[in-house]
């Protein structure tokens, strides 16, 4: 199964300050855009930080409170951000970016062990072009139950695991898949299982065997 890309969910306006910016007209930049944070790039449009609402209240609170930094942030002097001026002095550096042919999986894995909300996408050449978040992630769980069953029977079934497209009832209802029939020697349930959940948009996976009371009968529901 082939999940997303990076690249079909991104957005590619993507608001990008320098070094050198003001703190002033970054704030500006997050009000008028109606954003939380904006990447910091080099003279090459490569990203060397981030400016989060985060970094820019420490000037309010007046001292950096941080008794520690934040996952991908790299140590900082006490007050350093409080007394910053320029997104050189508020950035968190370095960058936690991704490459856009990475998948989905990937980019919720790095978000996941970085604790950030955002990952900021480059090109081959490091450079920035465009920005993905976890709602643009959490996309993909609104693909059509018919979708999901379609991929399932076509991908899973047929072509990673040779079976026939009758020989299992496939029935999804809001991302639920339930699985149910007689499976070949070589083929497992938990092998089953396991590819049906590589399918973007599933939500649990459940299988039961042929006969089983509770099996649906009825077609799935398109959603």
């Amino acid at each position: 199964m082939k999940h997303q890309k990076v690249c079909d969910l991104m957005s590619d306006a993507v608001v990008r300050v320098q070094r050198g910016t003001p703190f002033k007209e970054i704030a500006h930049l997050l009000q008028e855009y109606d954003i939380t944070a904006v990447p910091v790039v080099d003279e090459e449009d490569r990203p060397v930080g981030v400016v989060s609402e985060a970094d820019l209240l420490h000037k309010m609170w007046g001292q950096d409170t941080d008794e520690s930094p934040t996952p991908g942030e790299a140590s900082r002097p006490t007050g350093a951000k409080a007394s910053a001026t320029d997104a050189a002095g508020l950035m968190t550096s370095p960058a936690v970016c991704a490459r856009e042919s990475w998948s989905v999986v990937d980019a919720a894995r790095v978000m996941a062990r970085h604790g950030i909300k955002r990952l900021l996408v480059v090109d081959e050449g490091g450079r920035l072009i465009g920005v993905v978040s976890r709602g643009d992630l959490l996309r993909v769980f609104l693909r059509t139950d018919r979708a999901i069953r379609t991929e399932i029977i076509e991908e899973a079934l047929v072509q990673s695991l040779g079976l026939a497209p009758s020989s299992v009832q496939v029935d999804v209802n809001h991302g639920h898949v339930v699985l149910s029939g007689h499976l070949p020697p070589d083929v497992s349930v938990p092998v089953l299982e396991e590819h049906c959940r590589q399918v973007d948009g599933v939500v649990a996976v459940e299988f039961r065997p042929a006969g089983e009371a509770g099996a649906e009968d009825s077609a799935p529901v398109d959603h």
